[in-house]
């Protein structure tokens, strides 16, 4: 293994999902697969989104948590910003790591927990993205506080998860995975997903001041995302380190 993607020890993992997320790994640039198809329609989306939210990107120091093939963090290193992706699926980051050899994009990525990145490099980020990954782990307060522990005075971490309610499991499990077919079946888990009010709870015993939340809403028809004010299924929260 090589030095950049050391791998240290890391408890707020769960086994099942790096399995899962491995499995997939070499489906991450193809844009027509069933599991990372849909990032890769939304990601230009999610990027002007966090582009405006933080002023944008160029001669930004950023951090993409949980960056699985590198899809945000190559989008971001395009705009400028200076980009560190961490994941703890070995499989994920060593497709990141092919791509960056293609792409020619600067990108350093790291096989490293949330917790023990934020105990390495404290107050080290402009910009911390931690896009769908909440409803993936054990304890999404650990990794909300190893975010806010990651940004510097006054930058900017920006969250992207499911709501948890019955629109959500409708929409976001039966519908996406059973109807519609847009994810594998057993993607996700209903009682993993969290609340708008539970991650701004979570960012403010964390020291960030929580802010803007926005919904991401998809039309199976036009098989487009769009950003809007319905947080009921998918959704962004942007907070802010004081």
């Amino acid at each position: 293994m090589s030095a950049e993607t050391q791998e240290r020890p890391a408890s707020n993992v769960d086994p099942a999902e790096l399995a899962k997320f491995g499995s997939l790994a070499h489906q991450w640039w193809d844009p027509e697969s069933d599991m990372f198809g849909p990032l890769h329609r939304m990601n230009p989306l999610r990027l002007a989104h966090i582009e405006r939210l933080v002023g944008g990107l160029a001669g930004k120091r950023a951090l993409d948590v949980g960056c699985g093939g590198g899809i945000l963090a190559e989008s971001m290193a395009h705009q400028g910003a200076k980009v560190t992706g961490i994941d703890l699926a070995e499989k994920s980051l060593k497709v990141a790591m092919l791509h960056r050899m293609e792409s020619g994009v600067d990108v350093e990525y790291r096989l490293v927990s949330a917790e023990d990145a934020a105990a390495a490099e404290p107050g080290s980020y402009d910009v911390v993205t931690c896009m769908e990954m909440l409803e993936h782990v054990p304890d999404p307060a650990s990794t909300v506080r190893a975010c806010a522990t990651l940004a510097k005075p006054g930058g900017w971490v920006v969250f992207s998860t499911i709501n948890r309610n019955a629109k959500s499991f409708f929409f976001a499990i039966v519908g996406a995975e059973y109807v519609l077919r847009l994810l594998p079946r057993g993607t996700h888990e209903y009682a993993k997903f969290v609340t708008p009010s539970e991650l701004a709870a979570h960012c403010r015993a964390a020291g960030l001041t929580p802010g803007d939340i926005t919904g991401l809403a998809y039309n199976p028809l036009t098989k487009s995302f769009s950003l809007g004010g319905d947080a009921g299924v998918n959704y962004f929260l942007a907070a802010r380190r004081p």
